[in-house]
């Protein structure tokens, strides 16, 4: 797909240029008061912060104990900083924050490596380093973004900080060639591609920001070339992996580093070589990929969540909004830009990526009429069932669990009444050394005991494509929506289970039934999720939402989950509930109302 425009490139690969220079005064005093007075609110305070430092020892605590946010957190707020008070002077042209620029600049490139501890690897999989080898740079997602980072300081700012001394600019470009560029040519990281090998966020989110770095400086016509090559050729080692439908099996959380990178890549490749894109945004594929975040929206910041992604997800972008300009859909340019204005924050003080935040100041999106509410929609790629009426919004996943950032979920449901959680997906915890090992299915929330699905004698389901939903029938009527599969095939042996089906229907106007039939030699269980404390008198009564009538149940067991996690508390408050609900024969139905 990619590859095929190697051939029609021009002779000439243009540069890029990731937002107006600060010698450009008319944009950037055009941006408005609001963003102005954010971005130098934020500056000014980290003026008066300390730089962090970052020690050696603060680098091995990954290999030590398998914590991660520590170091990150010293990591990323150098960058935050850097991007901080690089927007300001970019917005004011004074040079209050030249010096701090500097020190940030330098900071970052004397940095013994640019890799996250977590991905000091040379393999997939592989052993991860306690301390990164200076003279063999490994490029993960974040050294790419660093990468990226300094090279639009450089583009951006390059007059100002030739003031200074021109080796500012001159460190930046040696830095990225010896971190990112050379290592990108001359070794295969294995999210590059590598024949039908799976990729992942990973492939997209890398190769935009290595085009990035390529583009923004001044390098050779031969070199771009081969970057080119090898970028176009990585492109289609991630797109292969989406089945024509577009759906992202990683989450809604991850469809912004995986399609929405891949958008960013395109945008770079349509600069330097001139509609050279024109065909592949025309593709429906890519068009289903862009239009995925929209049909999984529920209301407000909630979206339907499964894999590592999150119930509540931060508003979108100028990005996505220019990813449905560029594929023509004005379905997700219209909910992007109405998204957007959602933000409280649109200066987007948490981003890393200083390209992303200049977009945001520099690109105002045009607000039209109010969006349509996303139609049923169904994922054959992935198995994922999408219904709603007036009232609910519902979410069956079917599928396999040997999908990137799986959790064994197959069959699991996710209902919203009116806007408001009701059958949760739990989501993920902060990211640990156990996250990403041999142990990730021990953690509880990447259970299917924690999902709306059953135990067999607290038997759960197995990780791994095989272990998958089979016989999926959906159906689609102006009177209810429908999805029946049998999950049986999801759990291992000694589960014991011959057969699981379930059927999922929306009636719409009326409720949600439920109805699981199972046969098998152990106890079934079924597990729901949900956040709010539900009170059992004949049914389940759950204030503010609605209630569960149960038939078929034998007596409700209900614990409380408290929730201390913090990446967990941005969707949830301080508890959540698991019901467990006994069958009292082979057939247990729900009605949702």
């Amino acid at each position: 797909m990619f590859s095929e425009i190697a051939g029609s490139l021009p002779p000439v690969l243009g540069d890029f240029m990731p937002g107006a220079p600060i010698g450009d005064r008319a944009a950037w005093d055009a941006v408005s008061d609001d963003m102005r007075s954010a971005v130098i609110r934020d500056a000014e305070a980290a003026l008066g912060r300390p730089w962090s430092l970052i020690k050696a020892s603060d680098y091995r605590e990954y290999s030590l104990n398998g914590n991660r946010s520590r170091f990150e957190a010293l990591y990323f707020s150098r960058r935050r900083m850097l991007n901080d008070m690089v927007l300001a002077e970019l917005l004011e042209g004074r040079g209050r924050f030249i010096d701090a620029i500097v020190d940030g600049v330098f900071l970052i490139c004397e940095e013994s490596g640019w890799q996250l501890p977590a991905h000091n690897a040379y393999e997939r999989g592989g052993q991860r380093f306690a301390l990164p080898d200076t003279e063999q740079p490994v490029i993960d997602l974040f050294a790419a973004e660093t990468g990226a980072l300094l090279a639009t300081v450089a583009a951006l700012m390059k007059d100002r900080l030739d003031e200074v001394s021109p080796q500012v600019v001159a460190r930046i470009e040696r830095e990225v060639r010896l971190r990112i560029v050379s290592p990108y040519l001359d070794r295969h990281f294995w999210w590059m591609g590598n024949g039908t090998e799976r990729m992942n966020n990973w492939t997209a989110w890398i190769t935009q920001n290595v085009l990035l770095s390529t583009f923004v400086l001044k390098t050779e016509q031969d070199l771009r070339r081969r970057i080119v090559g090898k970028a176009l050729s990585s492109l289609d080692a991630f797109i292969k992996d989406y089945a024509e439908d577009g759906a992202c099996e990683e989450g809604v959380v991850y469809y912004r580093h995986a399609a929405l990178c891949m958008a960013g890549a395109m945008a770079i490749l349509d600069t330097v070589a001139p509609a050279s894109m024109t065909p592949l945004w025309k593709a429906p594929k890519i068009r289903g990929m862009a239009e995925y975040i929209v049909n999984m929206h529920v209301a407000g910041h909630h979206y339907f969540n499964f894999a590592d992604s999150a119930a509540v997800v931060e508003p979108c972008t100028v990005r996505e909004y220019l990813f449905g300009k560029a594929v023509g859909s004005n379905v997700l340019a219209a909910f992007a830009a109405r998204d957007r204005l959602s933000s409280g924050h649109r200066h987007l003080p948490e981003e890393w990526n200083l390209w992303y935040r200049v977009q945001e100041l520099l690109v105002t999106p045009a607000v039209g009429t109010e969006p349509k509410p996303p139609d049923d929609m169904f994922y054959p790629g992935i198995g994922l069932f999408v219904a709603r009426d007036d009232r609910f919004a519902l979410a069956v996943k079917g599928g396999n669990n040997g999908e990137s950032h799986n959790h064994n979920d197959v069959g699991s449901l996710t209902v919203y009444k009116d806007g408001k959680p009701f059958l949760v997906d739990v989501g993920v915890e902060t990211y640990t050394a156990k996250t990403f090992s041999s142990e990730r299915y021990d953690i509880w929330t990447m259970q299917s005991g924690f999902h709306n699905l059953p135990t067999f004698g607290e038997v759960n389901q197995a990780d791994g494509a095989e272990f998958a939903a089979r016989n999926v029938h959906t159906e689609f009527t102006e009177d209810q929506a429908q999805i029946s599969l049998d999950i049986a095939t999801a759990y291992p042996v000694e589960a014991r289970v011959r057969s699981y089906r379930r059927t999922v229907t929306l009636r719409r106007g009326r409720e949600i039934e439920v109805v699981d039939i199972h046969e098998g030699d152990l106890p079934a269980v079924l597990s729901l999720m949900t956040c709010v404390e539900p009170i059992i008198h004949h049914a389940l009564y759950f204030e503010g939402l609605g209630r569960i009538d149960l038939e078929g149940a034998g007596e409700v067991e209900i614990d409380a989950i408290d929730i201390d996690d913090a990446r967990l508390r941005i969707s949830w408050s301080s508890r959540i509930y698991r019901l467990r609900i006994p069958f009292a024969g082979t057939r247990l139905q729900l009605r949702i109302v």
